[in-house]
C-alpha cells in the first residue's frame, strides 16, 4: 500500500513537473517560434504590420527623421525587398517557358489539350468582362468623383482641366488596337523574346512548342521533355531560396511604401479607395463562389489554402513574382493535377487580370466624374472592351495598370492627366488587386481541374462496362448455340 502511495506521488510530481516545462515562458517561445517556421503567411502578416508602423515612424506622419534622411534609410531597409523580387524576376521568364510547355506537352490527346485551352480562354474573357462591369456597376453607384472637390482638382493637375472635351470623346485610333496587338503576337526572333521578357510572347512561342510536342511520338519528345523538367526544377529550387527572404522583403518594401506615400494621400481619397476596395471584395465573393458551385470546393478551404499566395501578392503587387508559389500551391493544396497547373498558372499570369481590368473601370468612372465627362453607352462599351483587351498585354509587374488605364482614357475622352490625382494611392489598390488576380487565377485551376477531368473519366466508365459487358453476352451466345446443337443431334440421332 505504501509502494503505491510512493508511486501515486512520484507520478503526481513528474505531470506538474512535464506540466510546469510545457507551460514555461521557454516551452512557449519555442511553440511560437515552431508555428512561424510553419506558418509563411503569419510572418508575412506581421511583416506587412511592423513595416507600416516603421515606415508611420521614419516618414512624415511620425516627423522624428528628416524626409531626405527617411527616404535614403528606407531605400535600405528595402534592399531584402530588391533582392527578394530580382531573384524572382531573374527566373520567372525560364520558369513560364518550361511550365508551359510541360503543362501542355503532359496532355493525353490533342482534343483534351484543345478543351483545356478553349475553356481556359473562354473563361478568363468573360470573367474579366464580368469584373470590368462590377467596377463600372460600383463606381456608378458610389459616384466617388463627386467627393473631390474642384480645389483639389485644380491643385493636382492645374490648367490643363480647362482643355476637356465634353463631346463624345472617341478617339478612331482605338480601333487600330486589335492590329497593333496582334502584330506584337508572334515575334521574328524567339530568342529575343526571351531575353527581353516578352511575357506574352514567351507564352505564345511556349504554347506552340507544346502542341508541336505533343505531335511528336515519345522517342523525339522524351529528350526536351526531360530538359525542360530540369529547368523547371531548378527554377523551384532558386524560389524555394527565395522563399526565405519573403518577411524581411516584405517588412522593407512597405516600409519603403510607406515613407512615400504617409497618411494624407490616403485619407484624401477615401472614397476612391474604398470604392476600389469594395469592387474587389465583391469580386472575390464571386471568385469563392464559382468555387462552391462550379468547382464543388469548400470556399473556406480554398481561402485557407492560397492565403500565403495572397499575401505574397499583395506585398509583392506582382503576379509573376508569385507565380511558382501559385503552381505549388494548386498542385500540393487544391490538388490540382499538374498537366493543369502549370498551363492555368502561368497563361493567367499573363493575360488573366480581374482585379487590374476591373480597377481600370473603377478609376475610369471616378475620372470622368471628377471631369464632368458624361460617358455614354457606346463609351462604356469601349471602355469594358479595351480592358479586356489590354489585360491580355498587360506585363504581370508592379505599376503596369497606371499605363494601361492612361491609354483606356484617351480611348474615351478622358484626358489622361487625370492620372496624377490616383497616382498617390496607386501603391496600395495595385497590392490589393493582384491579389485578387491570383485568387482568380487560382480559382481558375480549380475550375478547369474539374471540367477537364469529368468527361474523359465517364468515357472510360462507359467502355469498362461495355468490355465487361460483351464477354457475358458472346459466352451465352455460345452456350445457347451449343445446346441448339446438341439438341438437334439428339433429335436427329
Amino acid at each position: 500500500m505504501d509502494k503505491r502511495k510512493k508511486v501515486s506521488k512520484r507520478n503526481y510530481f513528474r505531470i506538474k513537473q512535464d506540466f510546469r516545462r510545457n507551460n514555461s515562458l521557454k516551452n512557449l517561445s519555442n511553440q511560437l517560434r515552431d508555428l512561424l517556421e510553419k506558418k509563411l503567411w503569419l510572418k508575412i502578416l506581421i511583416a506587412m504590420g511592423l513595416g507600416v508602423l516603421m515606415g508611420l515612424f521614419l516618414g512624415p506622419f511620425g516627423g522624428y527623421v528628416d524626409p531626405v534622411y527617411a527616404e535614403i534609410i528606407g531605400e535600405w531597409i528595402a534592399l531584402p525587398g530588391y533582392i527578394f523580387l530580382g531573384l524572382l524576376k531573374m527566373i520567372v521568364v525560364p520558369l513560364v517557358f518550361a511550365s508551359i510547355i510541360l503543362g501542355v506537352a503532359s496532355s493525353q490527346s490533342m482534343s483534351a489539350l484543345k478543351k483545356t485551352g478553349l475553356l481556359t480562354a473562354t473563361y478568363f474573357v468573360i470573367t474579366t468582362a464580368i469584373s470590368t462591369a462590377i467596377g463600372i456597376g460600383m463606381a456608378f453607384y458610389i459616384r466617388p468623383g463627386k467627393f473631390i472637390s474642384g480645389d483639389l482638382v485644380e491643385s493636382a493637375l492645374g490648367s490643363q482641366t480647362q482643355t476637356i472635351s465634353t463631346g463624345p470623346g472617341f478617339d478612331p485610333s482605338a480601333l487600330t488596337l486589335p492590329s497593333t496587338l496582334i502584330g506584337g503576337l508572334l515575334p521574328s526572333n524567339p530568342l529575343g523574346a526571351l531575353a527581353s521578357g516578352e511575357m506574352l510572347q514567351v507564352v505564345i512561342i511556349a504554347v506552340i512548342i507544346g502542341i508541336a510536342l505533343v505531335s511528336l511520338n515519345k522517342e523525339q519528345s522524351t529528350p526536351m521533355v526531360s530538359f525542360l523538367t530540369s529547368v523547371q526544377a531548378v527554377c523551384m529550387t532558386v524560389v524555394k531560396w527565395s522563399m526565405t527572404l519573403a518577411p524581411i522583403a516584405v517588412f522593407g518594401l512597405l516600409t519603403k511604401f510607406t515613407i512615400k506615400l504617409g497618411i494624407e494621400a490616403l485619407l484624401g481619397m477615401a472614397v476612391y479607395v474604398g470604392t476600389v476596395l469594395a469592387s474587389l471584395m465583391l469580386l472575390m465573393l464571386l471568385n469563392l463562389l464559382i468555387v462552391s458551385l462550379v468547382a464543388r470546393y469548400n470556399p473556406f478551404e480554398f481561402l485557407k489554402a492560397i492565403r500565403d499566395v495572397m499575401l505574397l501578392a499583395f506585398s509583392t503587387s506582382s503576379s509573376a513574382a508569385v507565380m511558382p508559389l501559385s503552381i505549388k500551391t494548386a498542385e500540393e493544396r487544391l490538388g490540382v493535377k499538374p498537366s493543369i497547373s502549370q498551363f492555368v498558372v502561368p497563361l493567367g499570369a499573363t493575360i488573366n487580370m480581374n482585379g487590374t481590368a476591373l480597377y481600370q473601370g473603377v478609376a475610369t468612372i471616378f475620372l470622368a466624374e471628377v471631369f464632368g465627362i458624361d460617358l455614354g453607352p457606346f463609351q462604356l462599351l469601349v471602355v469594358m472592351t479595351m480592358a479586356v483587351a489590354a489585360s491580355i498585354g498587360t506585363p504581370s509587374i508592379p505599376g503596369v495598370g497606371i499605363v494601361v488605364l492612361a491609354m483606356i482614357l484617351n480611348s474615351v475622352g478622358i484626358p489622361t492627366s487625370g492620372v496624377a490625382l490616383i497616382m498617390g494611392v496607386d501603391r496600395i489598390l495595385d497590392m490589393s488587386r493582384t491579389a485578387v488576380n491570383v485568387a482568380g487565377d487560382l480559382v481558375t485551376c480549380k475550375v478547369m481541374d474539374r471540367w477537364v477531368r469529368e468527361k474523359p473519366e465517364r468515357k472510360a466508365e462507359e467502355t469498362s462496362k461495355i468490355e465487361t459487358k460483351n464477354p457475358e453476352e458472346k459466352t451465352g451466345d455460345k452456350v445457347k448455340t451449343n445446346t441448339d446443337l446438341t439438341a438437334s443431334e439428339s433429335s436427329n440421332v
